[in-house]
């Protein structure tokens, strides 16, 4: 059996926390490990490969959070933009013999009882094998109207519920046949892929021609972008689960969470007496049932109740419980804005290393970039600012205008606006250094790469 791992997601949800270059699958809320590493773990053990499809953009922090737990995935399949589950699937379902047993799994679930998730494989296995389109309903454990509901009769599918109100999914609750939706299936490729042509060809259609195009370099494959955008997006529920006859749900009680909201996490993480999330960087006095995370600095409350404050570098969010859904909405509006807020931390992860953001204002933006040693940035040019480079650690090999020097540490470069330049690190230790940028425009885009 293949895991399919589904890695493109954004988290908006969960904003400022995850955002678009570091998702919440890239996260360690809850331990050591991220819930992107979680998943790749979990299913390692019950199935021989491991295919992630992935954003072009997480691809790198993918490698690195399996490097991280010394896991080398099988295959990738990178998208240049997201079409939503349906074409991710059949991508990955092309890709791989049409006999092979597959297991989809999204890569930001927490599931913590495994042996009865290890029960629930194998009974799906079993009729996944017999040609059946195989989804897990969770067992809920409370009315909740953030999910999608499947009406079951044993292991025969009724009916598939939208996001219910307050009212029905009580209702739900009660009757004790209905299971959240939770976007997990098990199915033999081939089986899925003529479920597909069938009810969504125009998707079955356009990723056969996307993939008969991708590159394909080693355990890689990259969709060109014109192919992508030609996929129609659609989640495999409405191309192909909700239309099937042939779909079997798999009764599972495995102590799922999506960490889809603010709420769900708050339920996950460990509390003090106060049923305050228990963190070195809060001090409650006189309040309750708070969630509050903070990344650095100390966060202290007096007498309030039933709060959210999540606090990072460049973002603080504050809300009171149960309304955090509403967080997307403010995603909306800082995108209207055009704001970088949506789409990066003030750390951002990159194929070569990372860079943190230290100081920005009008003309100028002071970061720290960390480069690994043997990586190297694209070769590139800007039109509107010079940047001064000041190593602090290591060796860096720079090229101007096609003539190379070493910077060694305690030394500097400066690169006038217009020249093409790149820097590597030639070493065998991560290569540290400030980069300065002056100019009347500082922004991210300003930016021309002519070589990678």
């Amino acid at each position: 059996m293949i895991n399919i791992v589904l890695c493109g997601g954004n988290g908006t949800r969960l904003w400022p926390l995850s955002r678009t270059l570091y998702p919440k699958q890239f996260n360690k809320f809850i331990s050591d490990r991220s819930l992107f590493q979680m998943t790749v773990l979990r299913n390692q053990v019950k199935c021989s490969e491991t295919l992630i499809v992935s954003n072009e953009e997480q691809y790198f922090l993918a490698l690195d959070h399996l490097h991280e737990i010394n896991v080398k995935a099988d295959n990738f399949i990178l998208e240049p933009v997201g079409r939503n589950t349906a074409p991710a699937i059949a991508l990955a379902c092309m890709s791989v013999d049409e006999e092979e047993l597959v297991l989809v799994t999204p890569s930001d679930h927490i599931i913590r009882n495994e042996a009865e998730y290890s029960r629930c494989i194998e009974e799906a296995r079993t009729l996944a094998d017999s040609g059946s389109l195989v989804t897990f309903g969770i067992t809920p454990t409370h009315p909740e109207t953030g999910y999608g509901y499947i009406e079951a009769d044993h292991v025969d599918v009724v009916s598939f519920k939208e996001k219910p109100d307050q009212i029905t999914a009580e209702q739900y609750l009660r009757r004790g046949n209905f299971y959240w939706n939770s976007g997990m299936f098990m199915f033999k490729a081939g089986v899925f892929l003529n479920e597909l042509r069938t009810f969504a060809p125009d998707i079955y259609k356009h990723s056969v021609s996307a993939l008969a195009n991708a590159f394909q370099h080693h355990e890689t494959i990259r969709i060109q972008r014109a192919d992508m955008e030609l996929i129609p997006a659609n989640s495999i529920d409405y191309a192909v689960i909700e239309n099937s006859e042939n779909v079997k749900v798999i009764s599972s009680d495995i102590g799922w969470s999506d960490l889809g909201h603010f709420e769900a996490l708050y339920d996950e993480l460990p509390k003090d007496e106060f049923f305050n999330t228990d963190s070195d960087n809060y001090i409650g006095i006189d309040s309750n049932n708070n969630l509050v995370f903070s990344q650095d600095r100390t966060i202290a409350t007096i007498d309030v109740d039933d709060l959210i404050i999540v606090d990072t570098a460049d973002a603080l969010l504050i809300s009171k419980r149960g309304s955090s859904q509403k967080v997307k909405n403010v995603v909306e509006k800082l995108r209207e804005q055009g704001s970088d807020l949506c789409d990066s931390h003030v750390t951002s992860y990159r194929p070569w290393g990372h860079s943190t953001v230290l100081d920005v204002a009008s003309r100028y933006k002071i970061k720290k970039v960390v480069v690994k040693p043997g990586q190297k940035l694209s070769v590139q040019k800007h039109f509107h600012r010079n940047e001064h480079w000041i190593v602090v650690s290591g060796t860096a090999l720079v090229t101007v205008n096609g003539e190379a020097a070493l910077v060694r540490t305690n030394e500097s470069t400066f690169i006038r606006m217009g020249d093409e330049h790149s820097v590597e690190n030639p070493g065998k230790i991560d290569l540290h250094l400030i980069e300065v940028q002056v100019g009347e425009y500082v922004k991210e885009d300003d930016v021309v790469r002519l070589k990678r």
